[in-house]
């Protein structure tokens, strides 16, 4: 199995390093395309009006100066095009992507760019809590992530379908099990704009969020991620609402299109 690594925190991160670890545990062909610099929060971005510049670090692992979809294209369409991977790993991100962070994450971005392309793509992102980013518990993620992606494997990904795992903040022995669930959704009064002011007087903002705890709705990846356990969702890319489709086509053909 040929596997294709990225990841949206930059070519050096630690994750991507952990990233490597568990895909070694799957195949011995590993291979590397990142961005050279931290792509948090890019989301599906492309490069469309700057150059994209490879950068070989050594045999399979290269550098790209652009966003996680550029990387991924750039491994599928260049890299590796005479023989595709078979699979496309994109993490270990630091820190959760769940709720509304799929819609912001670059590393779900690589996972999606991987669908498009019609391979079957994980995504995976470390929690981490009270400690902060540079006490985040790789070890979760390296001990369970391989029989994770085996397991996701095993039972099939749909075309069209890609699957964000998220480990949660505990070592290896603490994790609570293992839960397939929904993309949960946040309660957006927790955000708010920090305002500050440089030296010069002139106001910038933050965008943050409010320390205060919410209660995640059951069977949610925000609520697996919150009693320990690994939260495993499928997301498809199509994105058309089904009902509202089936209520607005029968409007449309009995005519009704709000006229007075």
């Amino acid at each position: 199995m040929r596997i294709l690594c990225t990841n949206d925190d930059g070519i050096h991160a630690p994750g991507l390093a952990a990233l490597e670890r568990i895909a070694r545990e799957l195949s011995d062909d590993v291979w590397v395309v990142a961005p050279e610099t931290d792509q948090s929060g890019v989301s599906h971005s492309l490069s469309l009006n700057d150059p994209l510049r490879l950068r070989a670090i050594d045999e399979r692992r290269f550098a790209v100066r652009g966003t996680p979809t550029d990387c991924v294209i750039m491994g599928v369409r260049h890299i590796l095009l005479e023989h595709r991977p078979d699979l496309v790993l994109s993490g270990v991100n630091r820190g959760q992507n769940v709720a509304e962070d799929v819609s912001y994450s670059g590393t779900i971005a690589g996972a999606i760019e991987g669908t498009i392309l019609g391979i079957p793509s994980i995504a995976l992102s470390q929690a981490y809590g009270p400690g902060g980013r540079d006490a985040v518990k790789w070890a979760c993620a390296e001990h369970h992530g391989p029989a994770v992606i085996q397991r996701i494997l095993e039972l099939g990904m749909p075309a069209s379908t890609l699957v964000n795992v998220n480990f949660p903040d505990c070592a290896p022995d603490e994790v609570e099990g293992i839960e397939a669930c929904t993309q949960g959704q946040r309660n957006q009064d927790l955000l708010r704009l920090d305002e500050r002011q440089d030296g010069r007087g002139n106001p910038y903002f933050w965008i943050a969020f409010e320390k205060r705890r919410s209660t995640p709705g059951n069977g949610t990846d925000l609520w697996a991620i919150a009693n320990g356990r690994i939260a495993v969702t499928p997301l498809r890319l199509d994105l058309t609402d089904e009902p509202t489709l089936t209520r607005y086509a029968q409007a449309f053909e009995d005519g009704d299109f709000g006229r007075g």
